[in-house]
């Protein structure tokens, strides 16, 4: 699957571009992530894909605005979904949706606050966001930890849909850890950004890991 997306400039259109599918879901790009989420389901005939990490090879690629899109973009078909920042380095999904990041992902795996406590029920769909929570000074052990495996299982039986938000692939080992748990992994590139030869290490070690590389999300610069 293949997504191309103009990159805006101005932090207010940035701000729009985070939640298009939601403010204009009559946009081509609406559509296109629309197709995404078909495309996801499709995928798979006999198990449904119920945890979706979105990376890129490199920071600063459109991954948290594209995890944001599908996510909306699968809410409004009427599934719960779980919107995950697990990046627990730069986490920035509580600056998108305006949430102080108080509580979140570390909180829960540490046994700081039960999971109800810890998530933000939005107003789009059955969206609910789980920000990063503190930043730990181990986040790979805790990415990798038993904890981490026990969580993902008990989200499974609550949401229909779990996406993380994960860092770039050739930035930290964070992603890898998560993508051997998961049930599938989308990759973002950015047309005006991503190297040839990044992404395609950002594939091989995906699949080092026996991730399910799903598909391709390309971000266009203007």
């Amino acid at each position: 699957m293949v997504l191309n997306l103009n990159k805006k400039k101005s932090v207010k259109e940035m701000t729009k571009r985070h939640f298009v599918s939601y403010t204009n879901p009559s946009s081509q790009i609406a559509e296109q992530f629309r197709t995404i989420r078909t495309n996801i389901q499709f995928s798979s005939i006999d198990q449904k894909h119920k945890t979706l990490i979105i990376t890129s090879p490199s920071s600063g690629e459109g991954k948290t605005t594209s995890a944001i899109n599908l996510a909306i973009s699968i809410s409004q078909q009427g599934e719960r979904v779980l919107l995950i920042d697990a990046n627990l380095r730069r986490p920035t999904l509580h600056t998108s949706f305006n949430l102080k990041d108080s509580y979140g992902l570390t909180d829960v795996l540490m046994g700081r606050v039960p999971l109800e406590e810890a998530t933000f029920q939005t107003q789009i769909g059955r969206l609910e966001v789980l920000t990063s929570g503190i930043i730990p000074p181990n986040p790979t052990e805790l990415i990798g930890s038993k904890a981490m495996s026990f969580f993902i299982k008990d989200i499974k039986e609550e949401f229909d849909v779990i996406i993380f938000d994960c860092p770039p692939v050739l930035e930290t080992t964070d992603t890898k850890l998560l993508a051997g748990q998961c049930d599938g992994v989308v990759l973002v590139l950015n047309s005006g950004k991503s190297d040839r030869e990044k992404a395609a290490e950002a594939n091989r070690l995906l699949h080092l890991v026996r991730a399910k590389v799903l598909g391709v999300i390309l971000n266009e610069r203007e």
